[in-house]
């Protein structure tokens, strides 16, 4: 791969104290004493310094922009390669002159990721440690912050590595029996074989146990408020987001389309989507928002179904727990400030042992308990765990398991007597998939995927 020196705007764009370009690559040093002016030329200070200074227009020599210049100088980079950080004044203009000037004496602009992507293919962070740095950048909450921490620190992947160095033992344990008898050396029988095989499977079940956690705190979990018009959704979407995101009246059939909001549960990332009212309707717009409230329903991962705990349970409700069936719910019966007309009994039967919270959202009572709820029917309290190791990567899901399929093929292919050599293609095979969630067998093509989603400049 041609790696040239590469330039961007690291800080988001606009207003601000200060901005940040970013140069990485050979001739970064070069390039910014081109355009730098201080008591020393960057070339002559030491690495990890920060130096004042002024930007010039080489050629007009007129001062752009008065500057802090931070020189790094290779291996102990983020790239591993030389690399200078200009901090300039935020704002638009300054900021976007000082990078043209870069570019100017023969810097390229960075693609989306590049410098990360630099960082992984001169081996100073592995794969699943890159897209930690992403998961960083968009974590929603203090959870998901650590677990993305924890990624770049390089826990996952020295758990990984474990793995693969007892299926790397084992095979080369086997390839010494197959090529080379001669030797003295233990023979690889079905039982070492599959002793092995139950600790590596042993293994990838702990990370895939934490998946459903990791994926929650990574990705946020897909959470639809559904229930009659007029039973409080609107009011529970504003008391979880702490702010009057929707409208509230005493009138049925305010709430017209789905509402999207994020919100932070006792750690736990929801989107959480307000939907309309679910009734049948002569309004042609209401009936659409129906409609597309019945849609996200089946497309939710938790349903909070909110009664009228001062109305009989009527056949729409009823139909309500039809259309949630088979999901994760939680049902909220509001309005508890008012005289008791529900049937708590048969709310129970349509429930079947799922959480029932009780509310008055107008006085404010019972969010915190519905809060714990939600925490408790995902977590169960596991997720206070600060030692646990949480797999939130879809893909890194989806390679685990197909890992953990060849790990029990094999061990399927031992329980019948197949050959060593045999088997050795299955160990092989979970192996090379291991090797893929931490980027030691990638395809190109993948890691241009990966390293494209990533914002300029990072």
């Amino acid at each position: 791969m041609e790696m040239d020196t590469i330039a961007a705007i690291s800080t988001p764009m606009g207003e601000g104290a200060i901005a940040i370009i970013r140069v990485s690559g050979e001739d970064a040093i070069q390039i910014g004493d081109n355009i730098y002016k201080g008591k020393k030329k960057l070339t002559e200070v030491e690495s990890h310094t920060i130096n004042y200074g002024h930007i010039i227009d080489p050629m007009s020599g007129d001062i752009i922009e008065e500057v802090m210049v931070s020189v790094l100088l290779a291996p102990r980079t983020f790239t591993k390669e030389n690399m200078i950080e200009i901090n300039c004044h935020g704002g638009l203009v300054s900021v976007n002159k000082i990078l043209q000037l870069v570019l100017g004496q023969g810097a390229r602009l960075a693609e989306p990721g590049e410098f990360t992507k630099r960082a992984f293919l001169n081996g100073r962070i592995d794969l699943s440690q890159a897209e930690g740095v992403m998961d960083l950048i968009r974590a929603k909450t203090d959870k998901a912050m650590n677990v993305a921490m924890s990624q770049i620190e390089g826990k996952l992947s020295i758990r990984i590595q474990k793995l693969r160095q007892e299926l790397l033992e084992t095979v080369a344990h086997v390839e010494v029996n197959i090529d080379y008898p001669e030797y003295d050396a233990e023979e690889m029988t079905l039982g070492i074989l599959k002793e092995k095989a139950e600790i590596v499977n042993k293994g990838i079940d702990k990370l895939l146990a934490t998946a459903q956690q990791g994926k929650i705190l990574r990705e946020g979990l897909s959470t639809v408020i559904i229930g009659r018009p007029n039973v409080g959704k609107s009011s529970l979407l504003n008391s979880l987001v702490h702010d009057n995101k929707a409208i509230v009246t005493d009138i049925p059939g305010t709430t017209r389309d789905v509402i999207e909001e994020y919100v932070n549960v006792r750690g736990v990332p929801l989107r959480l989507l307000d939907t309309a009212g679910i009734r049948e309707t002569e309004d042609i717009v209401e009936k659409l928002g129906v409609e597309r409230s019945r849609k996200v329903v089946l497309d939710s991962e938790l349903v909070l179904l909110v009664l009228n705990n001062n109305e009989e349970l009527t056949s729409a409700d009823e139909e309500l727990f039809q259309i949630s069936d088979g999901r994760d719910r939680i049902i909220i019966i509001n309005k508890t400030d008012l005289p008791q007309k529900i049937n708590l009994n048969l709310v129970k039967e349509l429930a079947i042992d799922q959480p029932i919270v009780t509310t008055s959202l107008l006085k404010d009572e019972g969010v915190d308990e519905l809060e714990e709820a939600i925490k408790q029917l995902f977590f169960g309290g596991g997720l206070e765990s600060e030692d646990l190791t949480y797999v939130s990567n879809s893909r890194h899901i989806s390679l685990l398991n197909q890992a953990k399929t060849a790990v029990n093929d094999a061990l399927g292919a031992i329980e019948v007597g197949m050959p060593v050599d045999v088997i050795q293609i299955d160990i092989t095979k979970a192996w090379e998939l291991l090797g893929e969630v931490i980027g030691d067998s990638v395809h190109e093509s993948l890691i241009d995927q990966l390293f494209s989603q990533f914002c300029l400049g990072k």
